[in-house]
């Protein structure tokens, strides 16, 4: 039934993301104002600027690329209507809310968040920067003979220094060039473990985009990178609540080290990351640690 439900999720989403050609001109600029709006009614992690350099593409592969810069901790996804559900809800948490974002209306109750959405600084400026130019093409020209002023303009040397007056501000280069750095593309690799549960563990629960392989980013390897979202995972599937109190303090010990290294890679490279574990005790464990991480209760058998 899991396996099954999950098919049934990817293959909505990946209706849903599958774009087509970009328009162009007008139309693309519709479009682009019109994804920026739409955002703007979300809490963002990043300032906005993943939604600014994707804008111009489908609205479905914006949320793709930018819902791990979402504010999680401000935002709830529950699917009121069903169509989004999976078999395992736990580990479906991140298909479920890109399902719903995607959607062409959000239905009330889907999305709930925490506090009042102040539009993000990035998103604002850009929408400021389109409304100031549709402002100008408004305006009636009135001139029919250019201005001293003009005629210096025109005349003038080219300054290679930005004068501040660009129509357009100028977007963060960080998102950007993280994405043009080679090592930051997920590249599938043979698996490190030859443990079978853990292994399949890796492939259905997230679920993983390349089955039977691990997935290598800026040269540390991650056990799956989940299908339709930018976000990675770790799994864990032994039995932690059955070890004794000095092993478990020492098991926490070294995994805290180990995670601590994969959400470091996993973030400077713009990706989500999600710990996988069996059972509830090894999730309060790790907790206790940092209660900054995002972890997910799989109840992967050994």
């Amino acid at each position: 039934m899991r396996l099954r439900a999950c098919a049934t999720l990817l293959l909505f989403l990946s209706a849903c993301a599958t774009s087509s050609p970009s328009p162009k001109g007008p139309a693309a600029r519709n479009q682009r104002v019109a994804n920026l709006q739409r955002a703007a009614t979300l809490p963002w992690a990043d300032g906005g600027r993943c939604v600014v350099r994707e804008a111009s593409n489908e609205w479905a592969v914006l949320v793709e690329r930018c819902y791990h810069a979402l504010d999680h901790d401000r935002i709830e996804f529950r699917d009121v209507t069903g169509r989004c559900s999976v078999a395992s809800a736990g580990g479906a948490a991140l298909g479920l809310g890109v399902c719903i974002l995607i959607a062409p209306e959000i239905v009330i109750g889907a999305m709930i968040v925490v506090g009042v959405v102040v539009v993000a600084v990035a998103i604002k400026e850009e929408l400021d920067a389109y409304r100031r130019e549709s402002r100008e093409r408004a305006k009636p020209e009135t001139q029919t003979r250019p201005s001293n002023e003009q005629v210096r303009l025109t005349h003038r040397k080219p300054n290679s220094e930005p004068s501040g007056q660009d129509l357009f501000p100028p977007v963060p280069t960080t998102p950007l060039e993280r994405e043009r750095r080679p090592e930051c593309r997920p590249v599938p690799v043979p698996r490190a473990s030859k443990d079978g549960p853990h292994n399949e563990c890796a492939d259905k629960f997230p679920p993983n985009r390349y089955p039977g392989m691990d997935v290598s980013v800026g040269g540390v390897r991650f056990d799956a990178l989940q299908v339709g979202v930018r976000v990675l995972w770790e799994i864990k599937t032994h039995q932690f609540d059955e070890y004794n109190a000095f092993v478990q303090d020492m098991e926490i010990k070294k995994e805290l080290k180990q995670i601590k290294k994969e959400r470091n890679m996993a973030v400077a490279c713009g990706y989500g990351f999600v710990i996988g574990v069996s059972t509830q005790a090894h999730k309060d464990a790790l907790l206790a640690e940092d209660e900054s991480l995002n972890i997910s209760v799989t109840g992967c058998p050994r």
